[in-house]
């Protein structure tokens, strides 16, 4: 089905009017996020010392405290000691499981229940405003055209979705923006609550309220950045001491996590990794780290041999390109090599052969893989908000050009430097309608899926930006 979403500015506008109405009382956010066997939990974030009560068809179900409101300690981060300072959390962080239901809501806000078969699918990735002094980053956070998270959030909204993905990276403000800086000047920053709302939930309302969520954890999330709030607030599993990224002796627990699965009805799954403490280098399979992932690859097996597809979600892509530039020389860069090291032991393809579609982010654009070897197609959809990678990507491959060994790529198309979503309408067991929109809703490619083979209509994507 052909779809032109449109999302005008006097609807951005009454949404957000909406919304801050709303985050006038004690919750500051409520969304349902999706755990192990699609298992639904309410979660709140309110600024009330106690619980409220979930509402599931007229009957009260009394939520529980995950994290007390505190000011963590001052913990090593990614940045110099100078540039990092203690997460604060002034809020209560409540769950509460949710039983099947016709309706539920919190606080007189409504709740998005799952269905059991969901057709229509929002994809974002990489959303936060990024302010890095390391890397001389410094968005404009201040300018809706610059930092578009609030409106690629209402448009991807009105699509009105049965369930959204992120496949990772929410918060980049992690360091103060530079005095006379007028794009970012005023900015919160670090790891806090006060961080993840101007970066997350406060710009991201009307998609949380849109319907329920199935989060993969970035590299931004990892227990050195902005771990203690993944914990806290997103993570689908229960917070436990020494998994909570408070103190970094136990950051070999709280940055490994164990993949799980979603059914999306019908014979199919999504199975969602946490590849968030993954660099880019190769790994020793008998290393603590090796070991770890070759651990979350078993158990990913395991998940993904109880059906006959399944649709891998993690943040680093493993089948897609990145380019970088040097002395106006372009180079491609493969696939994330630490994971391509340990999901490549013995296995020429890298994932089980029921998995026949990847999606992943950490790059910042939209790109999409096939190929005429029997590797699945890779979606990358970190374009949501984040600065974007601006070093173009070729129309067409070079012929000996792969993202990993043995990976022949076959189709190939990208759009550099252009912020948006990216929406799956399922049209048969195995296959999907994949349209690609920019910030205002507005299709800019349309692609499919069918089993591991994809294609999308327009190789690359050339979109004039806003004014």
């Amino acid at each position: 089905m052909k779809t032109n979403l449109l999302v005008t500015g006097a609807m951005v506008v009454s949404l957000a009017a909406g919304l801050a109405q709303a985050a006038d009382g004690p919750i500051q956010s409520a969304f349902v996020v999706l755990g192990d066997n699609g298992a639904a939990q309410a979660r709140v974030v309110t600024t009330d010392g106690a619980c409220p009560s979930v509402q599931i068809d007229g009957r009260a179900i009394a939520m529980t405290v995950r994290a007390a409101p505190g000011t963590l300690p001052l913990r090593t981060t990614r940045s110099t000691p100078e540039l990092s300072k203690a997460s604060e959390f002034a809020v209560t962080v409540c769950e509460a499981p949710l039983p099947r239901g016709k309706t539920a809501s919190v606080g007189g806000r409504p709740l998005p229940l799952p269905v059991s078969d969901p057709k229509r699918i929002v994809v974002i990735g990489d959303t936060g405003c990024r302010i890095k002094t390391s890397d001389s980053a410094f968005q404009a956070c201040n300018d809706a055209n610059l930092y578009p998270f609030a409106k690629v959030a209402a448009s991807a909204a009105a699509f009105k979705p049965d369930l959204v993905i992120h496949v990772g990276d929410y918060l980049y403000r992690e360091n103060p923006c530079p005095a006379g800086n007028a794009g970012c000047a005023g900015s919160v920053w670090g790891y806090g609550w006060d961080s993840w709302n101007a970066d997350f939930f406060a710009p991201g309302a009307p998609l949380l309220a849109a319907a329920p969520w199935a989060a993969a954890r970035g590299n931004h999330e990892s227990c050195n950045r902005g771990g203690q709030a993944w914990w806290r607030i997103m993570d689908a599993r229960a917070l436990k001491a020494g998994q909570d990224c408070i103190d970094p002796a136990n950051d070999g627990v709280g940055d490994y996590t164990d993949p799980y699965a979603v059914p999306l009805g019908n014979g199919a799954q999504l199975i969602l990794l946490d590849s968030s403490n993954a660099l880019n280098n190769e790994i020793d399979p008998a290393s603590p780290m090796g070991l770890k992932y070759r651990d979350m690859y078993a158990k990913y097996s395991a998940l993904a041999a109880k059906t006959p597809y399944s649709i891998m979600v993690q943040h680093h892509p493993i089948l897609a390109f990145a380019a970088t530039e040097k002395a106006g020389a372009i180079t491609l860069n493969p696939g994330n090599l630490s994971l391509l090291s340990i999901f490549g032991i013995g296995n020429p393809w890298y994932v089980p052969n029921s998995t026949k579609l990847l999606l992943a982010g950490h790059v910042h654009l939209f790109e999409q893989l096939s190929f005429s070897t029997t590797h699945p197609s890779q979606f990358v959809a970190g374009f949501s908000g984040t600065q974007e990678d601006i070093v173009p990507l070729p129309e067409k491959l070079p012929d000996t050009t792969a993202p990993a060994p043995g990976a022949r790529p076959s189709a190939f198309s990208s759009w550099i430097d252009g912020f948006g979503f990216m929406t799956m309408e399922r049209t048969g067991k195995e296959s999907w309608s994949i349209l690609v929109h920019d910030v205002d809703g507005k299709v800019v490619n349309r692609c499919t899926a069918q089993g591991k083979v994809s294609s999308c209509e327009i190789a690359q994507v050339k979109v004039p930006k806003p004014g």
